[in-house]
C-alpha cells in the first residue's frame, strides 16, 4: 500500500515538473497587420446634461462614414499591372594579317600561306520579359490612426483555413476619410503607401516550389 502510494507521488511529481504542451508552443509571429481596437474615452464627470458627446456623435453631414480609430473600412481591391521589357545586342568584330617572305634571301623557304592569320568574333543576344498581374477582392480593414491633414492609416487582414491549406490577405496604406464613401467602401487605387499581401501554405503551395535539390543545382551551375 506503501509502495503504490509513493509510485503515485512520484507521477505526480514528474508530471508537474513536465511544461504543459499547450503553454510550450510558440505564440504566433505579428504579422503587423492585427486589427485596432476603439479607444476608450476617459469618463467625464456627470453635469446634469441629457446629450453627452463622448458617448457618440456624428454631425448630420458626416453620418456613420468611419473617421475614428477601430472603425471599420472596406477595401475593394482593383488592381492590375502590365509590364513588358525588351533587350536587343548585337556585335561584330574582325582582323586579319599577312606577311610576305622574301623570295631569296635566309628566309625563303618560308610558305606565304602559313603566315597569314585572321580573327573575327560576332556576339548576338536578345531578351525579353513580361509580367501581368491582378487582384479583385474585397477587405475590411479598421483605422489604426488618424491624422491631422486628414487622412487615416487602415491595417487589416483576412485568414481563410481550407483542406489544402491556409491562405491570407492582407493590407495597409494611408486613406482620405473624404475618399470613404458612406458605404464605408473606398477603392484600392486611391489608396497611398499601400502594401498588399496575398500568400498562403499548404499542399498547393509546396507543389508550385522547386525542390531544394534543384534549387541547389541551379546555385552552382556556371549555365
Amino acid at each position: 500500500m506503501l509502495r503504490a502510494a509513493g509510485a503515485i507521488a512520484a507521477a505526480a511529481a514528474i508530471s508537474a515538473a513536465l511544461p504543459d504542451p499547450a503553454a510550450a508552443r510558440k505564440a504566433p509571429r505579428p504579422s503587423g497587420f492585427e486589427p485596432t481596437l476603439p479607444v476608450e474615452a476617459a469618463p467625464l464627470p456627470a453635469n446634469g446634461s441629457i446629450f453627452q458627446a463622448s458617448y457618440g456623435y456624428a454631425a448630420l453631414y458626416e453620418g456613420n462614414r468611419a473617421r475614428r480609430i477601430g472603425d471599420p473600412v472596406t477595401i475593394r481591391l482593383v488592381e492590375s499591372t502590365t509590364a513588358s521589357k525588351s533587350v536587343n545586342s548585337k556585335s561584330n568584330k574582325g582582323g586579319d594579317a599577312s606577311i610576305t617572305p622574301p623570295s631569296k634571301g635566309p628566309l625563303s623557304f618560308l610558305n606565304p600561306n602559313a603566315l597569314n592569320a585572321s580573327s573575327s568574333s560576332t556576339f548576338n543576344g536578345q531578351g525579353n520579359a513580361g509580367q501581368t498581374s491582378s487582384l479583385s477582392s474585397t477587405l475590411a480593414v479598421t483605422i489604426a490612426e488618424v491624422r491631422p491633414n486628414g487622412t487615416a492609416l487602415v491595417r487589416g487582414e483576412k485568414q481563410m483555413m481550407l483542406s489544402q491549406g491556409d491562405e491570407w490577405v492582407r493590407f495597409s496604406g494611408i486613406v482620405r476619410l473624404v475618399d470613404i464613401d458612406a458605404d464605408n467602401i473606398v477603392l484600392s487605387t486611391r489608396i497611398a503607401d499601400a502594401r498588399m499581401e496575398y500568400s498562403g501554405k499548404g499542399a498547393l503551395q509546396r507543389a508550385s516550389k522547386q525542390g531544394w535539390l534543384g534549387r541547389f543545382f541551379n546555385i552552382i551551375s556556371p549555365f
